[in-house]
């Protein structure tokens, strides 16, 4: 059964690598941001899965964290003239010290109190940003405009030279993306797979039990929202990288919800689903779009795809391919 576990995973990973670079050479520009949007939630998703799916602690501000990582890089790359790629890292480390500051609070709290909490944070993000105290860092209202500043990637616009080859801008985003996605994905395995992540499912299956065990709850449980935290603030970065803008309605509170929808499609608990909770979330509504121009027909419509699924597959597409394949796996 490990063995069939192993051989699955490689498979995958094998297509997903095949996938990033070849699926651009045949889409157009637009559709390189898409893939590129797609990759965000990839990692967005990633990190509430460690905060909900492994620790269960429900998060609902996962918005406000890609929002203090886009501004992060924002007003670096803006302000000081700091080259993107730096801020990447640097924005993920101050979205961490974010997830700490509600990690820590939260720690007197459990269940919907916590999802309460953090989807307050969620709602109030936007208006903190348009704050008259911080406008003058934040630009209120109007945002920052990145494009055509010297520290962005082309500038927004200009052709990258990446190993002797002209890349477009779209496509180095995509690229850029998919390899922080990568790298993102191979830590949250490692930690899953080590004592951190054992750890962390012990508190979600029985805290009272978990304590007994000599595990630190609090440690734990902020530990989980900082790493949490960083996979959200590195996905903002790279969103506000990709449209060379930022403003408080890049952050809406609705995107906090579209990556809680993400996680639990893709199946709480499991990494390689992820992927496919980002494209659900990325594609379907443009899909359903499709159907009807009628107001808010799409919405209702995507809103009763998503029941639809939760309803069949309750544990996400990763539960459900796992009974799939579980006769065959125990056979073998």
């Amino acid at each position: 059964m490990r063995f069939a576990r192993a051989a699955l995973a490689l498979t995958g990973l094998a297509v997903g690598v095949a996938a990033v670079f070849l699926v651009p050479r045949h889409v157009d520009r637009v559709s390189d941001i898409d893939l590129a949007e797609m990759g965000v939630y990839f990692i967005a998703i990633l990190g509430l899965n460690i905060v909900t799916g492994y620790t269960g602690q429900i998060s609902l501000g996962h918005g406000a964290f890609m929002a203090v990582g886009g501004y992060t890089t924002a007003i670096l790359v803006a302000d000081h003239g700091v080259r993107d790629l730096w801020t990447i890292p640097l924005a993920g480390l101050v979205a961490a010290v974010a997830g700490v500051l509600v990690g820590v609070p939260a720690l007197r709290l459990s269940g919907l109190y916590v999802a309460l909490v953090t989807f307050g944070l969620a709602v109030a993000m936007p208006q903190i940003l348009k704050w008259d105290k911080v406008e003058g860092l934040t630009g209120g209202g109007q945002g920052i405009q990145l494009f055509n500043e010297e520290a962005l990637l082309g500038k927004g616009f200009e052709d990258i030279d990446v190993f002797g080859h002209a890349v477009t801008f779209t496509r180095a985003v995509h690229y850029l993306t998919w390899a922080v996605a990568g790298v993102l994905l191979l830590v949250a395995w490692l930690v899953l797979r080590g004592p951190p992540g054992r750890a962390f499912r012990a508190i979600r299956d029985s805290e009272i039990a978990a304590a007994s065990s000599g595990i630190n709850l609090a440690a734990y449980k902020v530990g989980a929202f900082a790493l949490s935290a960083f996979f959200a603030g590195v996905a903002g970065s790279l969103l506000v990288i990709s449209v060379a803008f930022v403003n408080p309605e890049t952050f809406p509170v609705v995107l906090s919800l579209t990556v809680l929808v993400g996680a639990v499609v893709a199946g709480l608990g499991s990494l390689w689903a992820t992927v496919a909770g980002a494209a659900l979330v990325t594609f379907l509504p443009d899909i359903v779009g499709n159907f009807s121009e009628a107001p808010g027909a799409p919405d209702s419509f995507y809103g009763l795809v998503l029941i639809l699924i939760v309803i069949l597959l309750p544990t996400g597409l990763a539960g459900g391919l796992r009974r799939l394949i579980e006769p065959l796996t125990t056979r073998r």
